[in-house]
């Protein structure tokens, strides 16, 4: 951003006008590596030991709904939104799990996580792009390292660079925290003025180089950088000091927690699609993700670890868009890209005896709220020992076709690939009833 050629910005000083922030946005959290349904959302305590597990379910304030006890603040509020538990795909690869799950469409392979489709991120980027509140309308957020749009299987694929997240990097909670590129010091902003006037001349090229199309992608990225540089609602966006000490208390001076508090403030502030990655929880004795095969790390000794900052981090999150009266405006989506498996795992080694779970896309659970759904509710059920879904069989195109109605989206609606062929948002899929 240091080294942004202005020539290539020149005209964007003359197109600062706003238009009004979008009425409707989404929040979502991806879960790395696959969260374990039986050990949160879909418990199965009288099922055999080798599938149960450790933990057993606790009720909520809803009659006919249980999650795991290592979820307190879950149970309080379960009126507050709705559990899906029978989404199932296919993929069972991290790579071709979160192609499947982030674009709603069937990867080209089953491995590697950059995009053959674009990912339902960018298809929003895409289809709000003439809004300008003065920050990115699509944004996400992960550890520093993590950042990188293909990490996560959120390329844009054909549609192009220009629409993919802008990426936020490190620990919202940490003292020093910064984001990278938002806002100028006086030296910059000098800087810019004298390279303005200085170089007026390059703009008789830019004008010649309109309609050139790589230029033209270009353009739009380094219009992204500038408006970044130099937006107070960006910078007034992220600033997560402005939040009274007891809200940032409330979600936990962790990663999870300021992460999701961010979400709230960006699409309050009118983003589009926030997507908040919930991967490491930087606790001793934890995996860094969600990935806890037996050969990995005990699964219950990571559950125990993990559970209680991520109940912190949702529940504060779900709470808040009900009490600022944001339920009609945001949709909250929290999933990963696949469950694990029913049966648990075992593996000896140095350390001794660990239990895990393995990859399994069979059946997944996901949770909602917001959007104006119907809360309180459990959509569709799995068989007895949670391997695959027994009633009211969802893919993850049924979660997105509901995502995309609530953005006022017709996923029927066709955007063009790369050889001017059309293409629909999404090739199958209806929005989930129950909810509405």
């Amino acid at each position: 951003m240091a080294g942004l050629s202005l020539g290539d910005v020149m005209h964007v000083r003359a197109s600062q006008g706003r238009t009004p922030a979008p009425e409707t946005s989404v929040i979502f959290i991806w879960l790395a590596g696959g969260p374990p349904h039986l050990d949160m959302y879909d418990m199965k305590p009288n099922a055999p030991e080798e599938y149960r597990g450790q933990f057993r379910p606790i009720r909520t304030n809803v009659p006919g709904i249980d999650v795991c006890e290592l979820m307190p603040l879950h149970a309080r509020c379960a009126d507050k939104y709705a559990l899906i538990r029978s989404i199932s795909h296919t993929f069972s690869d991290h790579g071709g799990g979160s192609k499947r799950v982030m674009t709603g469409r069937i990867p080209a392979t089953p491995t590697e996580t950059v995009n053959d489709a674009p990912a339902v991120c960018t298809v929003v980027s895409r289809m709000r792009e003439h809004i300008d509140i003065g920050l990115p309308n699509v944004i996400s957020g992960a550890d520093g390292g993590r950042t990188n749009v293909d990490t996560y299987a959120q390329g844009a694929a054909y549609l192009g660079r220009r629409y993919t997240p802008f990426m936020v990097g490190g620990d919202p909670s940490r003292p020093d925290f910064r984001v990278q590129n938002i806002g100028l010091d006086q030296e910059m902003a000098t800087r810019l003025d004298d390279r303005y006037r200085l170089l007026d001349g390059v703009d008789e090229l830019r004008r010649r180089m309109d309609n050139n199309r790589p230029m033209a992608t270009m353009d739009a990225l380094y219009q992204r950088a500038y408006s970044l540089m130099t937006s107070a609602e960006a910078r007034l966006a992220f600033d997560l000091s402005r939040e009274p000490a007891p809200v940032r208390e409330r979600y936990g001076r962790h990663a999870w927690g300021q992460r999701a508090l961010m979400a709230r403030r960006l699409v309050e502030s009118g983003c589009s699609f926030v997507t908040m990655v919930m991967e490491n929880p930087h606790i001793p004795g934890t995996f860094y993700n969600w990935d806890t095969h037996a050969v990995n790390h005990d699964n219950f000794n990571d559950m125990r670890l993990r559970l209680p900052r991520y109940d912190q981090a949702v529940t504060a999150l779900v709470e808040d868009l009900h009490a600022r009266g944001l339920t009609e405006k945001v949709m909250l989506v929290v999933t990963g890209e696949f469950g694990r498996s029913p049966r648990i795992s075992r593996s000896e080694g140095p350390q001794g005896l660990r239990l895990g779970r393995e990859h399994w896309p069979q059946s997944m659970s996901v949770l909602v709220a917001g959007g104006g759904m119907r809360h309180g509710q459990i959509v569709g059920s799995t068989n007895a020992l949670g391997t695959h879904p027994h009633d009211r069989l969802l893919t993850p195109n049924d979660l997105w076709a509901t995502v995309y109605r609530h953005l006022g989206i017709d996923h029927h609606d066709t955007l063009p690939d790369q050889t001017g062929r059309p293409m629909h948002i999404l090739p199958f899929g209806e929005a989930i009833r129950e909810l509405t």
